[in-house]
């Protein structure tokens, strides 16, 4: 299946698409709130200030199936916008693991890690950056945002 044509919700309710993005590098990260890697919302919006004009951008997924998300989609905007001020395009909450898991990590988790490792998210603040060319690259949940194997595969597949 192609990243590209699954359908999405933002998190105002509009619905959408990966294609939306398309050319894009996308850093898809399943966010939480009340998650004690939520400082990660530091980087995450400093890489997109300084790669966002140049063809890059984050895209936060908010998940509660870690039981560390906010109830409601405007409690995680406010939270969002006045804590990390967030400016990156986020998403309705969604499952990333189990049968009511959303078509898109169903497909993002059958990339293998730097490990070898494929399958279920571990936690919260996993990051799957997909290049133009469609290639998904697997980060865990502790690999900071702005690690370098993250950052080089951003400059590496950013257009000139």
């Amino acid at each position: 299946m192609d990243l590209n044509d699954i359908p999405l919700v933002t998190i105002d309710g509009e619905p959408t698409s990966l294609a939306a993005y398309a050319g894009k590098v996308k850093l898809i990260v399943n966010v939480a709130s009340r998650c004690g890697l939520a400082p990660q919302y530091t980087k995450l919006e400093e890489l997109q200030k300084t790669y966002g004009e140049r063809g890059f951008t984050v895209l936060g997924f908010p998940s509660n199936q870690f039981l560390q998300e906010l109830s409601t989609a405007e409690a995680i905007k406010t939270f969002c916008s006045t804590t990390y001020g967030v400016t990156f395009p986020m998403f309705e909450k969604i499952h990333v693991n189990g049968r009511s898991r959303h078509p898109l990590y169903a497909e993002l988790t059958k990339t293998p890690d730097s490990s070898g490792k494929a399958g279920r998210v571990t936690w919260n603040f996993e990051k799957f950056l997909v290049t133009p060319d469609g290639a998904v690259h697997r980060f865990r949940p502790r690999t900071e945002p702005d690690a370098p194997e993250i950052v080089e595969l951003i400059e590496a597949s950013l257009a000139g």
